[in-house]
């Protein structure tokens, strides 16, 4: 039987600062149950950890300098975006796509000025996005309502447990991306603790029988996806709670969103 999925937004979190604990902030205004996914927007995230820069304060290099007048863009900006970034994929068409350090390809190093409240600042990825969601994690409480979770499978992250215990809900770090191929934005995991990120169906076989040779599901940036369509980018609600996948909650944090990343070699579009 197919699962039924619930997406619903968490109200009334303040204006978040730095050093402010997010997971129990939303303790505090969810009823969170047992195989609950967290879904935060990235920018409370950033916010908590002091990922705020005030741009008068950046003095850009010579390099920034020569590629913002190319790029018609603000200096300090393409500054922040070189600090962000191991390289230079493209830098054309006013576009600056880069690869950060994290190891994510992105525009202007997924640097946002969107949502803050102080003008002349922006928002900058947190350090480490998976450590983020394992942190927030902990500071959640054990949820000890609800499904059990696991699921009986192949995958070595989705075992069965005979006996589930009760655990924190899972957590989804997720940012917008664009996408190469294809016109808009879509929201991606960039972090997730407690969540198995990719269900990996090669060697398994299709509803027919046949062996399937590449189907490996992000379940973490479905996840991420779904949670946007009940978080209008103005309205001020930068988490929601999906409940109904409690089949890839664990009770380990797992590999994180790290597991997402293509291998370098295997990118067929640098």
């Amino acid at each position: 039987m197919s699962p039924e999925l619930r997406v619903f937004p968490i109200e009334g979190l303040p204006e978040v600062e730095e050093g402010m604990k997010l997971g129990e902030l939303i303790a505090e205004r969810a009823e969170l149950k047992a195989g609950d996914i967290v879904v935060i927007s990235q920018k409370i995230v950033s916010k908590s950890e002091g990922r705020v820069r005030r741009l008068a304060e950046i003095e850009p290099s010579e390099q920034a300098l020569e590629l913002a007048k190319k790029l018609g863009k603000e200096a300090e900006i393409v500054e922040l975006v070189l600090s962000e970034s191991r390289e230079i994929l493209r830098a054309e068409r006013g576009i600056l796509v880069t690869e950060t350090h994290h190891g994510f390809v992105c525009a202007n190093a997924g640097i946002d000025t969107s949502n803050l409240p102080e003008e002349g600042t922006v928002c900058l990825l947190p350090l480490d996005p998976d450590t983020s969601a394992r942190t927030i994690r902990k500071e959640l409480p054990t949820a000890i309502e609800g499904p059990g979770v696991g699921v009986a499978g192949p995958s070595p992250l989705l075992s069965a447990d005979p006996h589930p215990r009760p655990l924190p809900p899972a957590v989804v770090i997720t940012d917008s991306f664009g996408r190469a191929w294809r016109l808009g934005q879509a929201e991606i995991a960039i972090g997730c603790a407690g969540l198995a990120p990719l269900d990996d169906w090669r060697g398994r076989t299709d509803a027919l029988g046949r062996e399937l040779s590449a189907t490996a599901i992000a379940i973490a940036d479905e996840i991420a996806a779904a949670a946007d369509l009940v978080r209008v980018k103005d309205s001020g609600v930068p988490a929601v709670v999906i409940r109904g996948l409690q089949l890839y909650v664990i009770a380990e944090d797992g590999p994180g969103a790290a597991a997402l990343r293509r291998p370098a070699e295997e990118d067929l579009f640098r």
